[in-house]
């Protein structure tokens, strides 16, 4: 209960001054003020520099004047994908920079100082070092101080530390911004202030722009580096050879046909970018974050959803993420029978001014009428105990260590009873009774005291915490809890939540003794599971230490003591009632702080990887043929078997539109590290074998049929060989696949049969010759498809029935 001499503006000020308004004033020109300036580490003009002036923007848009130039429109079809994605990149980073500046640990908008011999409320920015600082029950620290007359604090410092239980605070003990004071008050002097302050000194570590780790990102962009890489020979080389297979440069700048070489180069080009690989990868996990936010999942960073599907170490913080925070009453366990105790146990719990160990206990006396008081030791910090003398008797309650050291009747053997519960993570109270209370100027105990009730208290647990700890070990996720609790309170949280999944009481390691060598302690996290007494350095380092050996770590937690290893983690977590700061750096927020969210995120994000390896093989086998023709005519010296409205139309019936729906489509196939691996196997050989036969059909029939008929075949053999690529990709067929891959087909033969659309395309009709040689080089291409996604398991056992 709280003191009751302690009021909401601290103790007594008669004798308290505090700093004159000219000492402040020289304060805050000294810089001695608590007002912290920071930024992200992007402006908005980096932002757009960044997402705008690409490396493949710039070949698009290079590629795009020159289709606009000396071409016509409807070359310049593939400029719309270089603008979405753009869009979705400046979008995407400027919506993190929006959190990370709204990055802030202290709630509270402002503060009661004395300045002047009077209290005064100011904003918690002009606080001054050496200011007078008042603080009482639910006041959040906002900077650093020292605590001078203190009336019964506690503070809850589990968010800075992870320590759950309130700290009592004495004079001369340092009060730490961003601690929370849940009883009693106190008069401190402020110390530090602005980024040397304690919270901040974390949040400065914390607050920088970064991208999360994803394994999609990583591989398309290791394929974009190469292909950027090949991008500038291959297109000068294709340029020099359209010149050369149009009589040279004398003869192209005298009959015009050099534009025409201009745009079959330009063809090449684009042909070898992979351009809405990218787009449909912002936009598979932008769709992915809509779903988990309807869920109550934030997702801060899109590549996010992805990761946790390849998680395989869970780090949990224990406070906020497997409790929720609060005590919770465990048990009375009766020592004595003694009339009248459950009633003066409701009395104290029926104090208004009770503290949260208090109401605790009121949860086990519902029903129970509190006894009449005639007279109260309220609760003191300094005597760690609280009393009520009621017709029954005096009734005392505190820690078994203060009340029963006189050595009372019957004590010795409550005082090991209460030791060992108390070494099952809880925490543990007695009442006793005696017969008269002495008062004097400060209270002392009874010497007659006699135990009664053991009053055993727990942290909550959350009631989805034992279910998805279970769901992810299923999944063979390793779980692991560090926490800055006591190893012995954290082994208890675990032990009741079954972590190893096998029924065994589970042992806290001190992180005290831990090593400070990365490769020593990712040897100790190898076989331990639980730590305790854990500082936030320590929890970061831990993080390394997992990533060391290999793995992929999640984090979660709640508190500014987590922030630091939530921001190295390869993905944070943040439940949503955490600090303020450790949501803004977390790639995920659990906004109801329901544990249970996150299977959710993990099937999604297994939607997202499965999908993204089907289309990705569609991108990259158009990426390996295009480069093929380029080389092809180059070192042949022929026109190049297409222009770029014949990509456009092939490119969007057999990669854009069946990618977008394949990508969205339901899929649970677990997570399969080797990502990119696996795409290059079946779209490099599927690529060479379309650029094969599609080459050699444009340069049989170019002898013999006009050039734009030969195109026409060329862009019909890839349009066969495409849509059997999908056929592959597609397997295990639903009705749905079935029914896009006929529309397509369905398109591409409109697209030869519609004058209108025959027309925008630039294609021929084929006549029989042309029509035979397509037919023969469709089949050996399907064929040979065929045959390379079955060497490879693609057809049936790549993916799980969507």
């Amino acid at each position: 209960m709280a003191d009751s001499e302690t009021t909401r503006s601290g103790p007594p000020l008669a004798d308290v001054v505090g700093l004159t308004a000219d000492e402040v004033a020289a304060r805050v020109a000294d810089g001695r003020v608590n007002d912290v300036t920071s930024t992200s580490s992007r402006s908005v003009g980096a932002i757009l520099r960044g997402n705008v002036f690409t490396l493949f923007n710039g070949i698009l848009g290079a590629a795009l004047v020159v289709v606009l130039v000396v071409g016509q429109w409807q070359d310049a079809l593939f400029g719309g994908v270089l603008v979405f994605n753009a869009a979705i990149g400046v979008i995407g980073e400027y919506r993190a920079k929006l959190v990370l500046d709204r990055l802030s640990i202290l709630n509270a908008p402002d503060a009661r100082v004395v300045r002047d011999g009077t209290e005064t409320s100011i904003d918690v920015r002009e606080i001054v070092v050496d200011d007078l600082l008042l603080i009482g029950a639910g006041d959040q620290v906002p900077v650093d101080a020292t605590v001078l007359r203190p009336s019964g604090l506690e503070v809850d410092e589990s968010l800075l530390t992870g320590e759950s239980a309130a700290v009592v605070k004495s004079a001369g003990d340092d009060v730490l911004s961003g601690s929370i004071v849940v009883a009693g008050s106190a008069t401190t002097r402020v110390h530090h202030v602005g980024a040397d302050s304690y919270a901040n000194r974390l949040t400065s570590s914390v607050r920088r722009f970064s991208l999360v780790r994803s394994e999609l990102r990583t591989g398309i962009n290791r394929v974009l580096v190469v292909v950027a890489w090949m991008i500038g020979p291959l297109s000068a080389l294709l340029m020099w050879s359209q010149i050369r297979a149009h009589g040279g440069w004398q003869a192209a700048l005298a009959d015009g046909s050099w534009r025409s070489a201009a745009v079959s180069g330009v063809a090449g080009v684009v042909g070898m970018v992979p351009e809405g690989l990218v787009l449909l990868t912002s936009i598979n996990f932008a769709l992915a974050a809509v779903v988990l936010a309807r869920r109550q999942v934030l997702v801060q960073e899109l590549p996010a959803v992805e990761v946790l599907a390849r998680v395989d170490v869970l780090c949990l913080d224990k406070t906020g993420t497997l409790t929720d925070g609060t005590m919770a009453l465990d048990r009375f366990e009766d020592v004595a029978v003694v009339p009248g105790a459950r009633e003066a146990l409701a009395a104290m719990a029926a104090d208004p001014e009770a503290n949260v160990t208090a109401a605790a206990i009121s949860t086990g006396l519902v029903g129970v009428v509190p006894a009449p008081v005639d007279g109260a030791v309220a609760f003191s910090s300094a005597r760690k105990w609280s009393a009520v003398r009621t017709a029954t008797g005096t009734w005392v309650l505190g820690a078994p260590s203060i009340v029963l050291a006189a050595g009372s009747a019957g004590s010795a053997s409550v005082l090991e009873r209460a030791g060992a519960i108390a070494q099952d993570g809880a925490r543990v109270l007695v009442l006793c009774r005696a017969e008269s209370l002495p008062m004097a100027d400060e209270p002392a105990l009874p010497a007659d005291l006699v135990p009664v009730v053991l009053v055993v208290l727990r942290e909550h647990l959350r009631p989805d915490a034992a279910t998805t700890l279970a769901y992810f070990r299923d999944q063979g996720v390793e779980l692991t809890v560090i926490s800055g609790d006591d190893p012995a309170t954290v082994a208890a949280i675990a032990t009741a939540l079954d972590l190893r999944g096998t029924g065994a009481e589970v042992v806290g390691v001190d992180a005290t003794t831990l090593p400070t060598d990365i490769a020593e302690l990712s040897a100790v996290m190898a076989t331990e599971h639980v730590f305790g007494r854990v500082t936030p350095e320590q929890k970061r380092a831990m993080v390394h230490a997992l990533q060391h050996a290999g793995r992929t770590v999640a984090m979660t937690g709640d508190g500014v003591n987590d922030a630091l290893a939530l921001k190295d983690a390869d993905l944070g977590i943040a439940m949503g009632s955490g600090a303020a700061a450790t949501k803004a750096v977390a790639r995920l927020v659990l906004l109801d702080g329901r544990f249970s969210s996150l299977p959710g995120v993990v099937g999604e994000g297994r939607r997202v990887i499965a999908n993204m390896e089907r289309v990705a093989n569609l991108f990259l086998s158009k990426t390996t043929y295009a480069a093929l023709l380029v080389v092809a005519s180059v070192l042949l010296v022929v026109p190049y078997p297409f222009q770029p409205r014949h990509l456009t139309l092939v490119s969007a019936l057999t990669i854009g539109i069946p990618a977008f729906f394949l990508a969205l489509a339901p899929n649970a196939q677990r997570y399969l590290p080797g990502f990119l691996p696996r795409v290059l196997r079946l779209a490099v050989p599927s690529g060479v074998l379309m650029g094969g036969v599609v080459f050699t059909v444009h340069l049989v029939l170019r002898s013999r049929v006009a050039e734009q008929e030969a195109r026409s075949a060329a862009t019909a053999v890839l349009l066969c060989c495409g849509l059997w690529l999908i056929g592959v990709l597609a397997r295990p067929w639903r009705w749905w696949k079935v029914s896009l891959v006929a529309v397509m087909a369905a398109a591409g033969v409109g697209a030869f049969l519609l004058p209108v659309a025959r027309g925008f395309f630039a294609l021929h009709v084929l006549t029989a010759g042309s029509g035979v040689a397509v037919l023969v080089a469709g089949a050996v291409g399907c064929a040979g498809i065929e045959l390379v996604g079955r060497w490879h398991g693609r057809g049936r056992s790549m993916l799980r029935p969507a």
